[in-house]
């Protein structure tokens, strides 16, 4: 039996369906990254309209080129989405600052009127997503993965392309700050 492009197919052919094969593979396991992937963009970006534009350029990007090898599909869809949004952030840094200022006075205007409710509510998710808005990106970033995505510290690691130390160095940063950051609040609303 010697092989023959009549009876298996041709090589090509061959090549065509084990790479249609890897890309719905691909595709069946971004789908079921999407929510955590989701999640990561809103940590970064601080809102779901932004996020979710995040989470639609990172999924072209993913869905364009390859798997690089010798990477899991978690941590290069992380770091896709991280470099994703790093682009974007280098490109409305003006704009972005501006709606920020402008979200902050309207923020501070809300609390004032509504100070004594404050009062009495315990911290809130505005508080702490705010609290999270102040931390340096690094910690931000390694925060959001461990903490909101429940990632380890090694994959962490590999999505950031840190050593594992300094993962827990910056957790344990972030952590200190959101604390101070949450008590300094309680302080001055009680």
């Amino acid at each position: 039996n010697t092989w023959n492009k009549n009876s298996c197919g041709s090589l090509t052919g061959y090549r065509q369906r084990k790479s249609s094969q890897r890309y719905m593979k691909m595709k069946d396991e971004l789908t079921e990254l999407v929510p955590s992937l989701r999640k990561f963009a809103y940590s970064l970006t601080g809102n779901m309209h932004d996020a979710d534009d995040l989470l639609q350029n990172t999924l072209e990007r993913l869905l364009s080129k390859p798997l690089p090898e010798q990477v899991t599909l978690m941590a290069w869809a992380f770091r896709v989405c991280r470099n994703c949004w790093i682009d974007e952030y280098r490109a409305k840094k003006v704009r972005t600052n501006a709606t920020d200022a402008l979200s902050y006075e309207t923020q501070s205007a809300n609390s004032n009127t509504d100070l004594d409710d404050a009062v009495t509510q315990t911290i809130t998710l505005k508080q702490v997503s705010s609290a999270m808005d102040e931390l340096p990106c690094e910690q931000r970033e390694t925060l959001s993965l461990v903490a909101v995505q429940g990632m380890s510290y090694a994959d962490a690691s590999e999505v950031l392309q840190v050593p594992t130390g300094t993962i827990m160095s910056r957790l344990a940063r972030a952590r200190a700050k959101i604390s101070n950051l949450l008590n300094g609040q309680n302080e001055v609303l009680s």
